[in-house]
């Protein structure tokens, strides 16, 4: 009976292996169209586009780990800070901070996990679409790659970090010079058992996050 579970067991994993892979791929095809695409769009605005600016964003959400991460790691509150360069209005570079509040739940007791995500990636924002006279869409797709880093809270034990990159699509819904960004991102990233040895893999989670900002007034000519 074991023998055949196992068998089964490994049976699905070049399966889910291929489902992750061909939704990776579906994503960085989505971004590499959209940046292809965008320089028509950025050349229409290019008269009344602002120029070059910073936006920091204060997000909140949650970790949702998904795959053979469900049996190491709970679902857990996120927070992050972002700040994105818009480079131009169909493109930005974005660095974000994240931290997630979990549990080890493959150790006893599940000790408390800090989960730290550092990455940098860029941003396609290819068009805007105004709704009404206050209310505008800006959708968006992005690609990036940083490290991740496990922490135990109160156990006397080294934290590993490792490599992760992610795909994120997204949406900022303007009404006058409020904004609300929901953005999602499926991260791939390498994983390092926490206490008992064994060997490293990749793992996927998803993130989900969403954001509160204040958009400077447009100057009056």
């Amino acid at each position: 009976m074991l023998i055949s579970s196992a068998a089964a067991a490994a049976a699905r994993a070049p399966h889910a292996r291929r489902q992750h892979h061909a939704r990776s791929a579906i994503i960085v095809a989505g971004v590499l169209g959209m940046l292809i695409t965008s320089p028509g769009t950025s050349a229409a605005q290019t008269a009344s586009a602002p120029p070059a600016k910073f936006e920091f964003r204060m997000s909140g959400g949650g970790l949702i780990a998904t795959g053979a991460q469900r049996n190491s790691l709970k679902d857990a509150q996120f927070s992050a800070a972002q700040l994105s360069w818009v480079v131009r209005p169909s493109l930005a570079i974005t660095g974000t901070f994240g931290w997630a509040r979990s549990r080890d739940l493959a150790s006893a007791n599940s000790p408390k996990l800090d989960v730290f995500t550092s990455d940098l990636g860029i941003e396609a924002r290819p068009t805007r679409l105004v709704l009404s006279h206050a209310v505008t869409f800006s959708p968006f797709v992005g690609v990036g790659a940083g490290a991740r880093s496990y922490n135990y809270r109160k156990l006397d034990v080294d934290a590993t970090n490792n490599l992760a990159a992610y795909g994120a699509v997204g949406g900022e819904l303007g009404v006058g010079r409020v904004g609300v960004r929901i953005e999602a991102r499926d991260y791939a990233s390498g994983f390092k058992p926490l206490i008992s040895r064994g060997n490293s893999d990749t793992r996927n989670d998803v993130v989900i996050m969403a954001a509160l900002r204040f958009n400077r007034r447009a100057s009056q000519k």
